[in-house]
């Protein structure tokens, strides 16, 4: 972890790239806090500029369309309530009326949240209360519905019901940073006396790295994989020397320690994240906890890519990376050898290579508090993807068997299905947004309240598409959005595609779509942008291989009479 020290001399540096925008608004003293956001920000090279308000000037930010706030048009806007200073408020209630404080106080933030979405477009980031140990009537105060405790502890519950129900908030939870570092390291009396600072300066860049956690994981910057070793890793011992019954997992030795292991990787596996394994082992042997030990909790139908081998790891993990099609950043590898994780962390440096503890007791702690899978968008159907990978191999090896490509396509039998937004797919339509690198016009990140708002909005035509083939079903795998710029121009804001489906003529079926419904609407021109990356370069030419006029310095026009349809092995179902 950074020290307060390194964060404020990395808020110095000047970072290329987007600019991003947040504004800080507090009831306590923010300026340390926003130096440290800043710096944190800058070391992760997000580009992230700063509006510090003024010192307890939250609601005369919010009410007023024209202040400093809304010009300075932020992307985020962060919510940092004092406890400390709530509790001054909470003292100003008569005694019989402080057992409605917890409801009235979130009516309070509520308030916040709808000035905020009347007057912005920004993201919410609410952080949730800290603790003041105010047991005036020492333990019994936890049965007494107006103590301080009671009401804080209430207010956190209900705070964390009400952002369910909110999908413009995202919620930072600095209590628990409170709970990991204790009160007395957390907060320092003399700074908030003096300063009125809530945070004591060497819990900063805790407090802080969830905030950056959240706004990576918004602009699309998650990890999707994580590659696991084996043998004193996913269970104690060697599996080549000590046999499957001696191995420890379970009942055995440290074996619940491995078990509660598993049981975390399981519960990453069934929202989303894509599991494999890469081990020097014998392929037989490495297999045969997953088939036949019965206290392991993953089965090999949860590693979506299983490599054994006596290779170097680097050369496996590259042929995982290959074969998932992701890029290394979006990779953890977790493996108990020192020389294994600097040998992988040297050769690929884009990948996350955490520092195991010595001890595998406190492995799983640790990567909790690592917290390398932050997401902002959960999906019902992320459960399936573990399969679509193993599926993807199965097509690969049947690839392999046909002498064309077109005789390969063809033989898959797949066929496209187009909808317009629904309700049940907005949060997999954000989802791919933010995971979506390589093929991405324009990359812009969207939220599930952006695709609720863009569904709603009449000046939008936007669909997402499905794909099927003979093997099985794709999912929702590509999304175009676009706006319309006058009774005959729309204008594609976005189009974005799942790399699982590149080389299957799915642009071009996209495509197709995309004009047959622009005409039937009345529309003569479709206009379009390409805004460059480092990753999406695949796509740089989309625009010209689909017939679209190059009108210079990223800027595409088509003329719809004259679009001539592209080939495509795709049929509509």
């Amino acid at each position: 972890m950074y020290s307060f020290r390194d964060l404020r001399r990395a808020s110095k540096l000047n970072i290329d790239g987007q600019e991003y925008r947040m504004a800080i608004l507090g009831n306590s003293a923010t300026q340390f806090f926003a130096n440290a956001i800043k710096g944190y920000a800058n070391l992760e090279d997000i580009n992230l500029r700063i509006y510090d308000a003024d010192y307890d000037q939250i609601e005369v930010q919010l009410l007023d369309l024209h202040s400093e706030t809304y010009v300075f048009q932020p992307d985020f806007i962060l919510l940092w309530i004092s406890t400390e200073k709530m509790y001054e408020d909470f003292l100003k209630y008569p005694k019989v009326e402080r057992n409605n404080f917890a409801e009235l106080y979130l009516y309070k933030i509520e308030q916040y949240w709808n000035w905020i979405n009347e007057k912005s477009n920004a993201k919410i980031l609410q952080m949730n209360f800290t603790e003041v140990d105010d047991k005036v009537l020492g333990q019994y105060s936890l049965k007494v519905d107006t103590s301080f405790v009671f009401q804080i502890r209430k207010l956190n519950y209900l705070l964390q019901e009400s952002m369910t129900k909110n999908d413009t908030v995202y919620p930072i939870d600095v209590f628990a940073v409170q709970i990991d570092l204790g009160r007395e390291n957390f907060y320092d009396p003399v700074l908030y006396y003096n300063a009125k600072m809530s945070i004591a300066k060497n819990a900063l860049p805790y407090a802080v790295k969830p905030i950056i956690d959240v706004v990576k994981a918004i602009l699309g910057r998650i990890k999707k994989c994580l590659i696991l070793d084996l043998d004193n890793t996913l269970w104690g011992g060697v599996i080549g020397d000590d046999g499957i019954n001696k191995i420890e997992i379970g009942g055995l030795g440290l074996g619940y320690v491995y078990a509660d292991l598993q049981k975390w990787l399981k519960q990453l596996k069934e929202n989303g994240v894509v599991l494999a394994v890469c081990s020097k082992n014998d392929e037989k042997i490495a297999k045969e906890p997953f088939l036949k030990h019965d206290e392991m909790i993953l089965r090999l139908e949860d590693i979506s890519i299983f490599i054994a081998n006596w290779n170097d790891k680097v050369s496996n993990i590259k042929n995982i990376q290959k074969n998932l099609n992701i890029g290394m950043e979006s990779i953890v590898f977790v493996d108990d050898n020192p020389f294994e994780r600097n040998l992988v962390r040297n050769l690929i440096p884009e990948i996350e290579v955490p520092e195991l503890p010595e001890d595998p007791a406190y492995y799983l702690d640790y990567l909790r508090r690592c917290n390398y899978f932050e997401t902002v968008s959960p999906d019902e159907t992320n459960v399936d993807r573990t399969q679509m990978y193993q599926l993807e191999l199965e097509r690969k090896k049947l690839k392999s068997s046909f002498e064309s490509i077109e005789d390969y396509l063809i033989d898959l039998n797949m066929g496209g299905i187009i909808k317009p937004f629904e309700e049940e797919r907005y949060s997999r339509i954000a989802q791919l947004s933010q995971r979506s690198n390589q093929f991405n016009l324009r990359t812009i990140r969207y939220t599930e309240s952006d695709i609720r708002n863009i569904a709603e909005n009449n000046n939008y035509m936007a669909f997402y598409y499905s794909l099927k083939d003979k093997l099985g079903d794709y999912g929702v795998v590509g999304v175009v959005i676009m706006k319309k710029r006058s009774k005959t121009e729309v204008f594609i804001e976005a189009w974005f595609m799942s790399c699982r489906v590149l080389k299957r003529s799915m642009e071009e079926f996209i495509m197709n779509q995309v004009v047959e419904k622009v005409k039937m609407k009345g529309f003569e021109k479709i206009t379009a942008e390409y805004i460059p990356t480092v990753k999406n370069e695949m796509v740089k030419d989309l625009y010209i291989r689909m017939g679209f006029v190059d009108l210079l310095n990223g800027q595409y026009s088509l003329d719809i009479d004259t679009y001539r349809k592209q080939k495509t092995y795709i049929k509509e179902i």
